[in-house]
């Protein structure tokens, strides 16, 4: 059999464990994030890198069998008995951390940190039978974009693989303007943003270099700092 290559997908994974409680507000991200696990081949691995884990230097989960970390609070009791027993992947976590020493990037295994909810709740929707090793890779805590941007670089091997890539965030995280009715205004800046970030990923017109800078000064791009506070 062909060896599948590996895929990248940016995916939002919602607000808490609320995509998994039938929330109308999140009906179109369930829809889209069923679509995406059924419509594209199974892999043999999935990576997730969580906006919901930071460190000082790149950290990889490498537990052979995850806990679920419920790292949101206020929700209804169901929210902590949410589960999702994929396994880890410790071996895939090892030859990541190979890949990052490589490149000469500052880097830990963790054997003891369980699936955040930027995991488990997208691939509850994705994959829910839960059979496919799982492992995570944190962001760095700086949040420096030149430095994401070589970690980025590091794992390009990993696309001979037939492992999926997932980065699990928003593209929009002004929590006030969350849980606030949106005027047209502040609409048109939360999408002037996204169109800047659009462009920025996928306009032929720019470079490799010229792209990469684009994203390394994110903060210069439309309403940036509403949108990301």
């Amino acid at each position: 059999m062909t060896q599948q290559a590996g895929r990248i997908l940016f995916i939002p994974h919602g607000g808490g464990p609320l995509p998994l409680l039938g929330d109308p507000g999140h009906a179109a991200l369930v829809k889209f994030l069923q679509q995406a696990g059924q419509s594209k081949p199974r892999p043999d691995a999935i990576v997730v890198i969580s906006a919901h884990w930071e460190q000082p230097v790149a950290t990889l989960t490498s537990n052979p069998a995850p806990s679920i970390i419920y790292d949101y609070g206020g929700f209804p009791e169901e929210s902590y008995a949410i589960e999702y027993p994929a396994p880890g992947e410790p071996a895939l976590a090892q030859q990541i951390a190979e890949l990052l020493q490589q490149h000469n990037i500052a880097h830990r295994l963790d054997a003891r940190r369980g699936f955040d909810h930027g995991l488990f709740v997208p691939l509850k929707l994705m994959y829910p039978a839960a059979d496919i090793p799982c492992l995570q890779l944190s962001l760095l805590a700086s949040l420096d974009a030149a430095a994401h941007i070589e970690l980025g670089r590091a794992l390009q091997p990993l696309l001979n693989k037939n492992i999926l890539l997932l980065g699990s965030g928003f593209s929009f995280h002004n929590l006030r303007a969350f849980f606030a009715p949106m005027s047209a205004a502040e609409r048109a800046q939360n999408l002037a943003f996204e169109d800047w970030l659009i462009d920025s990923c996928c306009n032929p017109k720019y470079n490799c270099q010229q792209r990469e800078q684009r994203l390394i000064d994110w903060r210069q791009a439309p309403h940036a700092r509403y949108c990301h506070p």
